[in-house]
């Protein structure tokens, strides 16, 4: 009854909301007359800040403004008549021209702006126009009709106190409903991770430790999160798409080298370089990082104990024009990671190993190695005018490699094992889209996965009786391994209807086939609608059917009929196999301008899951096992903010989220008998389950130097018995300045320096407790950094 209440609570707001948004705006119709539009870039990106001066017919000045967050700018109280526009922002080539503004009407001006390359010959600013010609036409192929969309730009990237040194899950931190969790985890309206990334448009296989902390800030150009009623071509991985465009090397020919030193013995050196010459194009970058604190401390101090991590990252983007309407290109990425697992010191030993009488936890010795790589072959073009496409071909080589402290596992866990998974996936993807005519556009495509995973463990673990007690202090080894080849296919078909200059609506459908450790399909259909009201007021609502195989790469070994009658034994023999979450996803918002320099947006969800997918950590290795609940529900709202004049910029978003399951219905052996019984029968929350998520920024340039700050606030995490409690609320406050030194004595230098967690708060993501968590896990105490970037 509560819940049912609160659903309608929501329902209830939202609806009032929107209703208050539509007076004002019909009101608006008989005010004074308004001139107003949107300013975008040739991808189809808005643009922020960009200078939009109006003059009358006599060459006399009207107004000068500025382009907000999402490109929109506006000029009140227009008297009829014809007027010229000027449009510019830094590199980018200016644009000009006229707008009529009628007795009974307003008038509407979108803007295209493209980019420019001061000093270049004429051949490489031919490069540039055909690049952004062809960065518009694979554009077009996707959609985000009845999606909510969050797009974090170059601009936000540098407002963020670390700027391109934050790390990448930390930079999608600042994005509505995203909640964070240990070991670089994200989580997204109440989904266990569940995020799909792409790059350029192109999906990128999973890999077995995460591409959060894979990926690397410094080559994103911008990047998009997607939410909510996803559109036809998104499957699989649906409570976020990630989508982040590259820098490409065609706009600056040149590099930079930079170093950061900071808390936690942080040494970090990274540079890139890029350029084109005649038809070719090129980015590449690569980093090296060094310090103290590679996984959440497990206490609350300033610093952990075994916790050094080495890390170094690569990247390179190159292409070629085949001509003005063919680009192919290739993306290279490379991450490799060596983690210490930090101690918690003073524990005391559960088990007795023979030879061995003083073993301190603090001196455990837990290691595990991360290795990512991928690459990318891709053509994309057009056809006439009517046809663009992208077809690529990727493939994605992951390994996680655990290695135990024999000595020190046995004792205080029982068990000693030496965990590799390793992960091959190669695969196909083709997109397209035809413009039928003005107001139908098809869209239509494939991918296939094909991926080979292999799993091994050996371990050492004590003989036990039928009550667990141990019998003898002398380990035994037992081993395990076993290999799986998977297939995953998914394809789909939709129009984007334009019905009038307000209304758009996007359906269509999608079928999915997937032959791994579960063998499943469902055909998915979806609707998208985006009802323009008023230039300041946009709805949009949508439904999807999705289907949601599990993570094959993170089933591992069957194992649990080899440890019986050892220390390692389960406390329950039932491993039902992981079976794919059905879910059907309603969406509803709205966004408003509600000044020249403010726009607000507002969302709901609703979910309803059957097998709904979870995961746990389970054991002392870092990697995830995933198990279905029979019944899920997830439901919520979401508030954003955005405010830009001038030099002046600031972003809210405020989350209220719920994240129930009912019935464990696979790899039950991972839960204690009581947890089962509860659940099979009770509602419980997601451990993963945090009820209110906010973010918050600001950023001002002053006399050449950008000052930022921002806070993140999550209401804790879910704790105690079946997640039946939470952990303590937190507020992170960081702090950061930047300035650039255009004539020092070695050339254009930027300094950064940025302080995280300025209040020095000690709180807790993890405290060990709840369903599928394992330890205890602290934020990053307060740290300063400081960084240089010299450029070339």
């Amino acid at each position: 009854m509560k819940t049912r209440l609160l659903r309608r609570l929501q329902l209830s707001a939202l609806i009032a909301l929107a209703y208050g948004f539509a007076l004002p705006a019909a009101y608006a119709q008989s005010a004074p007359k308004q001139i107003s539009g949107a300013i975008h870039d040739a991808l189809g990106h808005p643009l922020p800040d960009a200078t939009v001066a109006l003059k009358d017919a006599a060459g006399k000045a009207v107004g000068t403004t500025r382009s907000d967050q999402q490109g929109r700018f506006t000029f009140s109280d227009i008297a009829p008549g014809s007027y010229a526009i000027s449009v510019g922002k830094p590199s980018f080539q200016s644009e000009n021209g006229t707008v009529t503004v009628a007795d009974e009407n307003g008038a509407t001006a979108d803007v295209t702006l493209k980019a420019s390359q001061a000093g270049s010959v004429d051949a490489s600013n031919s490069i540039v126009v055909t690049a952004d010609r062809l960065d518009r036409a694979r554009n077009g192929i996707q959609v985000e009709t009845g999606s909510s969309i969050y797009r974090i730009g170059r601009k936000e990237i540098a407002a963020m106190p670390q700027g391109e040194d934050t790390a990448f899950n930390d930079v999608l931190l600042r994005a509505p409903g995203v909640a964070q969790d240990s070991f670089g985890q994200l989580h997204v309206r109440g989904d266990h991770a569940n995020l799909q990334y792409r790059l350029n448009g192109i999906i990128l296989p999973e890999s077995i430790s995460g591409f959060g902390q894979t990926l690397d800030t410094r080559f994103v150009d911008s990047v998009s999160v997607l939410t909510g009623a996803l559109p036809a071509q998104y499957g699989y991985r649906t409570a976020g798409v990630v989508d982040i465009h590259t820098k490409t090397g065609e706009l600056a020919n040149g590099g930079n080298i930079g170093v950061q030193v900071g808390s936690n013995n942080t040494r970090q050196v990274s540079g890139d370089v890029s350029g084109s010459t005649d038809s070719f194009s090129y980015y590449i970058n690569g980093s090296f990082e060094a310090n103290n604190l590679g996984i959440e401390n497990p206490t609350g101090a300033s610093s952990a104990l075994h916790d050094r991590t080495l890390q170094n990252k690569a990247f390179g983007y190159f292409s070629y024009l085949l001509d003005p309407d063919t680009r192919v290109s290739l993306i290279l990425g490379n991450s490799d990671s060596r983690f210490q697992i930090p101690n918690l010191p003073g524990q005391t030993p559960g088990f007795q190993l023979d030879g061995v009488t003083d073993y301190p936890s603090a001196s455990v010795n837990e290691r595990q190695h991360e290795t990512n790589r991928y690459g990318i072959l891709a053509l994309q073009g057009k056809i006439g005018a009517d046809i663009d496409y992208q077809v690529a071909a990727f493939s994605r080589y992951s390994k996680v490699l655990f290695e135990p402290d024999q000595v020190g596992d046995l004792l205080y866990t029982g068990v000693a094992s030496r965990v590799l998974r390793t992960g091959l996936a190669n695969g196909l993807q083709a997109d397209g889209s035809y413009r039928l005519n003005a107001n139908h556009t098809i869209r239509a495509g494939i991918n296939y996965t094909r991926e080979n995973l292999k799993n091994s463990s050996d371990s050492l673990t004590f003989p036990a009786d039928d009550n667990g007690a141990q019998l003898s202090g002398q380990p035994i080894a037992l081993s395990d391994s076993n290999r799986k080849i998977t297939n995953q296919t998914g394809l789909y078909l939709q129009d984007e209807w334009k019905i009038s200059d307000k209304v758009t609506v996007n359906y269509g459908a999608r079928a999915d086939w997937v032959n791994a450790y579960v063998t499943a399909s469902q055909f998915s259909p979806r609707i998208g609608v985006v009802y323009q009201m008023t230039p300041r007021t946009t709805f949009h609502a949508g439904y999807a059917r999705y289907f949601t195989p599990p993570a094959s790469e993170l089933i591992g070994s069957s194992t649990i009929a080899s440890f019986n009658g050892t220390t390692n034994a389960s406390a329950s023999s039932q491993n039902d196999p992981v079976q794919a979450e059905r879910s059907h996803y309603f969406d509803l918002g709205v966004n408003h301008q509600l000044t020249q320099h403010l726009t607000l947006g507002l969302d709901g969800y609703y979910k309803k899951v059957e097998n709904l997918l979870d995961e746990g950590q389970f054991g002392s290795a870092l990697l995830y096992t995933p198990f279905n609940y029979a019944q899920g529900k997830v439901y919520g709202l979401e508030l954003t903010l955005n405010y830009r004049n001038g030099d002046l910029g600031a972003y809210l978003n405020l989350a209220r989220a719920t994240a129930l399951g009912k019935n464990i219905v696979s790899g039950q052996y991972n839960f204690s008998q009581d947890k089962l019984d509860y659940i099979a029968s009770n509602w419980v929350h997601l451990d993963h389950d945090q009820a209110i998520t906010a973010s918050t920024g600001v950023s001002y340039v002053w006399h050449g130097t950008t000052l930022t700050a921002d806070a993140l606030f999550g209401s804790g995490l879910r704790s105690g018995f079946a997640n039946t409690d939470h952990l303590a609320a937190y507020t992170e406050v960081n702090l950061g300045a930047s300035h650039v030194f255009s004539e020092s004595p070695i050339g254009k230098v930027t300094t950064r320096l940025s302080v995280i967690n300025l209040l020095d708060k000690v709180y807790e993501i993890r405290d060990g407790s709840g369903i599928g968590v394992g330890a205890p896990q602290f934020g990053q105490r307060r740290g300063f950094y400081l960084s240089m970037t010299k450029s070339f």
